[in-house]
């Protein structure tokens, strides 16, 4: 749909948003080291080690030893650290670049990396209890990513965003609207999409976490919906 580029809303209580830089430089680390920069057999062990497998996470069946490095509980985590490919990983974190901030910055540096946390722990579990059977591994932030932006949204929907829409448009847009339409079509798509390679349902999880969570972990202050904004 669009490619946020940048947004016109400075930081008011953090001089450095450095949990957030943190998160995008994981995720980085971890796809050039771990996953060896998108290399098929990589990315496929990595998936099944430390992805979030339904089946396996609900104890209905069992890795094997040999790939088995953490418990299983851990992978409604460690999965939203892992990526498919280059832009699978690039459009989150660029997601990340350019809503994490601000986010970071209304709620504090530990609150924000629990809230990371805990979004990605939810559109983990909206993914794998719609088929606890399946076997087929979650990997990607986009759960996390998607809580992140319901929290922009619910702090600063009057604030103007540049996007590149299309691959070439530059547009400078509200964020009510921008952001709007893409959690709607996340909606739709969860409803849709059928048989997808996208995990939709864990981008909704993650939506419905994160714009209830905004309201409990922010700064005493903070205000929802730009009130402060003039």
């Amino acid at each position: 749909m669009f490619i946020p580029l940048y947004d016109h809303n400075q930081l008011n209580h953090v001089l450095r948003p450095y949990v957030n830089y943190s998160i995008i430089a994981a995720n980085v680390i971890v796809f050039l080291v771990f996953q060896g920069a998108g290399e098929d057999r990589s990315v496929s062990g990595s998936a099944i080690s430390f992805g979030l497998i339904p089946a396996v996470f609900f104890d209905i069946r069992d890795l094997a030893p040999n790939l088995q490095y953490l418990p299983d509980w851990m992978s409604i985590v460690t999965y939203a650290f892992l990526h498919g490919g280059f832009m699978h990983l690039m459009g989150n974190m660029l997601f990340l670049w350019v809503f994490g901030d601000n986010v970071e910055d209304a709620m504090g540096h530990i609150r924000y990396l629990v809230f990371y946390l805990l979004c990605a722990a939810a559109g983990g579990f909206a993914y794998a209890i719609l088929d606890e059977n399946s076997a087929v591994p979650l990997i990607g932030a986009s759960g996390a990513v998607s809580g992140v932006v319901a929290a922009y949204l619910m702090l600063h929907p009057r604030v103007k965003v540049w996007v590149l829409v299309l691959w070439r448009i530059p547009l400078r847009l509200t964020a009510r609207w921008l952001l709007g339409a893409w959690i709607l079509f996340q909606i739709a798509s969860a409803f849709t999409a059928g048989d997808s390679d996208v995990a939709w349902i864990a981008h909704v999880g993650g939506l419905a976490a994160g714009a209830l969570l905004v309201i409990f972990f922010r700064r005493r202050g903070v205000q929802l919906f730009d009130k402060n904004l003039t």
